[in-house]
């Protein structure tokens, strides 16, 4: 299933942690295809870029920054809908086969590290039980995520020490699998995935002790350009009420200091603070990827880098182990 070199892959995806310089590279490749008469769209794997109104805190672009590239998957929910991974995968892969249909290639660009996954790599995901998620709901709702959280050490260990104590959604959707299937949460990169089209896929980093100030600053320039007020405006939009949009890192600081929880400097540290955290894990999870053409964000010569791995082909459809 890969492509010939010179061919253009069926999907090209570039991937890394928040404030690598994706959706610019995604911009700059995009054009420099479009130039060479290939045309070129963008699919967005940024769980939080999904939802309407929710822009400054995900550095969003604007219409007029996509530079008239076509974008996918833009604000499509409401902050009061649940975001999924596998509708996710639905939509975007729904997306993909219409852009190549189009004869255009697919750019999937984002760091939600399963959103990507879903995507690129074959992917299956259970179903799910109304009933049992809404106990499971009840649970949470009623004695936080603590005892979910050491009831899934007991049936799933390697899940649980994947997701941590508190990130309660996931902690219900693991135990909900497990009930399910009797077998262990299945969200997780595959030991040896396979590819779902030919892929090419480009890998941005950063040295920690350029991401890391880089990150705080992204932060405070997200307070400067008005978050909380982006947030106080999402409150009547229901978003309290939402499982996910809720729990977005710099919304849920920033809806403390709404409510007067914390002061405006608090609310900063703690999204500073998570923030530097979800770029940890980000790295993490896509150094895993066998076959990642890796570029270095500050790189002049980035753009030509992206430009030769492309050119030169996709990869295989199964991973060595």
């Amino acid at each position: 299933m890969s492509s010939k070199p010179g061919e253009p892959a069926a999907l090209i995806a570039i991937v890394g942690s928040t404030g690598t310089g994706k959706s610019e590279l995604s911009l700059d490749l995009a054009e420099r295809l479009i130039a060479r008469g290939q045309p070129a769209e963008i699919v967005n794997a940024d769980a939080m870029q999904l939802y309407r109104g929710m822009d400054i805190g995900t550095a969003k672009l604007t219409v007029p920054e996509r530079r008239d590239v076509p974008h996918h998957l833009l604000d499509v929910l409401d902050v009061t809908d649940e975001a999924t991974v596998s509708n996710y995968q639905t939509d975007a892969r729904a997306a993909i086969t219409e852009i190549r249909a189009r004869g255009a290639v697919p750019i999937l660009v984002g760091g939600s590290g399963l959103y990507v996954s879903s995507v690129v790599f074959d992917f299956q995901f259970p179903g799910t039980d109304p009933v049992l998620r809404a106990r499971l709901e009840a649970e949470l709702s009623a004695s936080g995520p603590g005892l979910l959280y050491a009831r899934l050490q007991t049936v799933d260990p390697q899940a649980a020490a994947r997701i941590g104590p508190s990130n309660g959604r996931r902690l219900v959707r693991a135990l909900e699998i497990v009930e399910l299937t009797g077998a262990p949460h299945l969200a997780a990169l595959p030991e040896n995935p396979v590819y779902w089209q030919p892929s090419v896929v480009l890998g941005l980093r950063t040295p920690r002790e350029q991401l890391t100030p880089r990150l705080d600053a992204r932060v405070e320039r997200m307070w400067a350009a008005g978050i909380v007020d982006e947030a106080r405006d999402l409150l009547t939009a229901g978003i309290e009420s939402g499982v996910t949009a809720s729990r977005a890192i710099g919304y849920a600081q920033a809806l403390g200091q709404v409510h007067g929880m914390h002061s405006q400097a608090e609310a900063i540290e703690a999204t500073q603070q998570l923030t530097r955290r979800y770029a940890r894990r980000q790295v993490s999870w896509f150094k895993r990827y066998a076959h990642t053409h890796w570029i270095e964000s500050d790189a002049a010569d980035r753009v030509d880098d992206a430009l030769a791995h492309v050119a030169r082909g996709s990869a295989p459809s199964a991973l060595p182990a």
